[in-house]
């Protein structure tokens, strides 16, 4: 078992080959020690228990414009050949290769064919066709030669240029033919798929239902959004941030009213979330006193899989199960929020959709200026990824740690420093996290 060594910020102890962070408060039972698992190890442990979990069967039939971002529940296959004829890939003229044997080539234009017209006989020896783009190929002939190459003289055609058989052509069948799988079952369904289900006739698709997911915000010093807080309060962001990258992952966002730091208030919100598909805690599982979360989760009977991650923000993040509902308690801090939803929520509520595990994808960039950061710990910093003479650059934005909400809307990705590494130099190429992608 891999696990993080060194220099961690917090309280922890070293037994039997992994570090464990001490509880100084209440901790479930059997868990009076939490191991800090690296991030790579976290998301395999989620993807390993939802792979366990029953899977969704639950669908429903939509017409085809209604089912952009949905998950497709059945395999579809292709009605006929696509395409159901030889097809011009190019304007110009439809000719018989083996007239070419000798340069220069004169031929006889005997007709045109045009996108949704068709030639009604064959062209002979000596003939050729004006044709365009996405039109039949007539019979007889086998390319196609482009309007740029050819000479007209009346009904004359010169060419000047050799010619292969089936040269600008695109092949009956060559993208799909009848009976084949064109779309599995479990692909998410993009402007792309849509298209592809237009062509084929579908007019109506069968698809998983959305999971529900509960977001329960906790903590005393949250208020409202439309409340004035006092100096000491702070509006619940978390919950509004978290219904928007939940309907963006593909759920349905079902907002509780936030939780008092209070056993018995907070035990009635987590079980009333708990009739979700999947319940979202945000705040109370760190080590303060009034962080109860998983006091309470273990009171429930909650099976805990993970309490900390070696991430940065993120750390105090917990991944577990209350029967057959899987729970996720979140840091409070809204780009700790933000960072955890990606990179373990996002996937599972994907995957509770009918998807599979798809883990967070790290494209490269060019590092346009160089970065330090605590080793031992996957770092996810905000970015912006833009392109430079054609290359790929990222450069981190300003802000102030994982409260910043407005550097956070600053960032369009986040520059991931992996935990091997404590500073990267610039120019160096970097893996980067392109935010709601």
């Amino acid at each position: 078992m891999s696990v993080v060594r060194g220099k961690i910020p917090c309280p922890f102890t070293y037994w039997g080959g992994a570090y464990l962070v001490k509880s100084t408060r209440f901790a479930p039972p059997g868990l009076l020690e939490a191991m800090i698992l690296p991030f790579d190890q976290a998301l395999r442990t989620v993807e390993e228990k939802l792979s366990g979990a029953v899977p969704n069967t639950s669908t429903e039939t939509l017409p085809l414009t209604e089912t952009l971002g949905r998950i497709l529940a059945e395999d579809v296959f292709a009605d006929r050949d696509y395409p159901p004829f030889h097809r011009s890939a190019r304007d110009g003229f439809a000719v018989r290769s083996s007239d070419f044997t000798s340069l220069p080539v004169t031929l006889t234009c005997v007709g045109e064919i045009r996108a949704g017209g068709y030639f009604r006989s064959s062209i002979g020896q000596g003939q050729c066709i004006s044709i365009m783009t996405g039109a039949p190929l007539p019979e007889g002939a086998d390319a196609v030669v482009m309007v740029e190459h050819a000479q007209v003289e009346d009904s004359q055609v010169i060419f000047q240029r050799p010619i292969r058989a089936f040269e600008n052509v695109i092949h009956k069948a060559s993208e799909a033919a009848q009976g084949d799988r064109v779309l599995s079952r479990g692909q998410r369904l993009g402007a792309g798929e849509i298209g592809l289900l237009a062509a084929i006739g579908k007019v109506s698709v069968k698809v998983f239902r959305k999971p529900s997911v509960a977001v329960l915000a906790t903590g005393d010093e949250l208020v409202g959004m439309n409340q004035r807080p006092e100096w000491f309060q702070i509006r619940n962001s978390n919950s509004s941030l978290l219904a928007a990258q939940i309907t963006q992952a593909g759920g349905i966002a079902q907002i509780l009213e936030t939780a008092p730091d209070e056993v018995t208030a907070l035990r009635r919100l987590i079980k009333q979330g708990l009739a979700a598909d999947l319940l979202l805690l945000s705040g109370g599982v760190s080590a303060g006193k009034y962080d109860l979360v998983e006091q309470v989760l273990a009171e429930l009977g909650a099976e805990f899989y993970f309490q900390k991650v070696a991430i940065r923000p993120g750390m105090p993040v917990v991944f577990g199960r209350v029967a057959e509902k899987f729970f996720f308690g979140l840091p409070g801090n809204p780009v700790s929020t933000y960072v955890t939803f990606r990179v373990f929520v996002w996937p599972t509520i994907r995957a509770l959709s009918g998807a599979p595990f798809a883990k967070p994808l790290f494209l490269r960039a060019r590092l346009a200026s160089s970065v330090s950061r605590k080793p031992e710990l996957t770092t996810f910093v905000p970015a912006w990824v833009d392109s430079k003479e054609g290359v790929p650059t990222v450069d981190p934005v300003k802000w102030q740690g994982s409260g910043d909400l407005v550097g956070l809307a600053a960032a369009n990705s986040f520059l991931v420093v992996h935990p091997e590494r404590a500073r990267l130099e610039a120019g160096e190429w970097a893996d980067v996290m392109l935010v709601d992608h």
